[in-house]
């Protein structure tokens, strides 16, 4: 990885390097020894458009650095990839740009992880990071700088441990197809397990499942290198898909809000968030299609009676209904409690 000053002295570098290894140059995002990963806009220089691309582009380049076969070896950059981008194969970085504090430390990261029989990064300075490097450091206490290597067996264990936690809560639950079938199935797969949960019933079972999930992600990106992490790596995306779900389902009730911005957010509920592509995408999974704002009709309750995923569909109309009960409660108290009993009311019909 080389890391340049600017956008433009990326793409000066790699017209340069293409003169002295042309083979290694292609127009082709799939094929080529070198590329160059940066942001842009249209009203960029041709040098430097035949670099930007799009996300997808970006998304191509990641997966093929991360492949240790892969023909791609050498990536410049001056702002990508510097933080959160993990190839554990990446061996030397060439530093030609100003870092300092944690954003130095993050970009010398990304040549330091553990991979094979690699014993370290190698960092090629040309610009004099050394100073700032010893001031980042002491950013960090004496016990921090003694402890900054973990044990990543320990690591394991409790990632090991959290997983088996996790499973004996979804014991019962068959989600396989989320490993195997096509994104239709995969998208099933969260939508059933995030209904079986709910369907619980209990509030202490989605906390768990939360709070579980969220100590496996971390003891994780621990031990993400090894071998048992790598076996887990796309289960454990599947748990912080359904945790993500979940959240969804539950409101925040922790931050208070003016008549305004609540008036604000009711409109957006009915005027764009029933019929924008996430909302949509959540309801016909569950066999909701478009619902009208007479919800609360016999109709509506004979249509839940036949859904696959009935406490899903459930569980995000009362969060709707609810947000609806907390707006009116501020204007009308008793419209309010009169609403709050039709809710209960329906709730009560739905589960008998």
């Amino acid at each position: 990885m080389i890391v340049c000053m600017s956008r433009r002295i990326c793409a000066d570098l790699y017209t340069e390097i293409s003169k002295l290894k042309p083979e290694w140059h292609s127009e082709d995002d799939n094929k080529g020894v070198i590329k160059v990963v940066m942001s842009g806009s249209s009203a960029d220089k041709d040098k430097l458009q035949i670099h930007i691309g799009t996300k997808k582009r970006r998304e191509l380049l990641a997966k093929r650095m991360k492949d240790e076969n892969d023909e791609l070896k050498i990536v410049i950059v001056c702002d990508m990839w510097l933080t959160g981008f993990d190839v554990p194969s990446l061996n030397t970085m060439y530093v030609d740009k100003p870092m300092r504090g944690h954003n130095l430390m993050q970009a010398i990261a990304r040549v330091n992880r553990v991979f094979k029989d690699k014993p370290g990064g190698l960092v090629v300075d040309y610009i004099g990071i050394a100073d700032n490097l010893k001031r980042a450091l002491t950013q960090y206490t004496e016990s921090d700088r003694k402890t900054a290597g973990i044990d990543t067996h320990i690591a394991v264990e409790l990632m090991l441990e959290k997983y088996d936690i996790l499973k004996d809560i979804l014991h019962g639950h068959d989600y396989s197809k989320f490993f195997t079938g096509k994104a239709s199935d995969r998208m099933g797969a969260i939508v059933e397990t995030i209904d079986f949960i709910l369907e619980k019933r209990d509030e202490d079972i989605k906390k768990d499942f939360m709070k579980y999930t969220n100590e496996l992600a971390k003891a994780y990106s621990l031990c993400a290198t090894t071998e048992e992490a790598q076996e887990l790596n796309v289960e454990i995306g599947f748990f912080k898909a359904v945790k993500s779900g979940i959240i969804k389902m539950i409101p925040d009730n922790s931050k208070k809000q003016t008549s305004s911005q609540l008036d604000n957010r009711i409109n957006q509920l009915i005027s764009k968030s029933i019929i924008s592509e996430e909302v949509v995408d959540i309801l016909g999974a569950v066999g909701l299609q478009k619902p009208n704002i007479a919800i609360l009709s016999d109709e509506f309750l004979e249509e839940v009676k036949g859904l696959e995923h009935k406490n899903l569909a459930v569980e995000l109309l009362q969060r709707l209904l609810k947000g609806k009960v907390k707006t009116i409660s501020r204007r009308n108290l008793i419209q309010s409690k009169k609403f709050s009993e039709m809710l209960e009311n329906t709730l009560i019909k739905y589960q008998n």
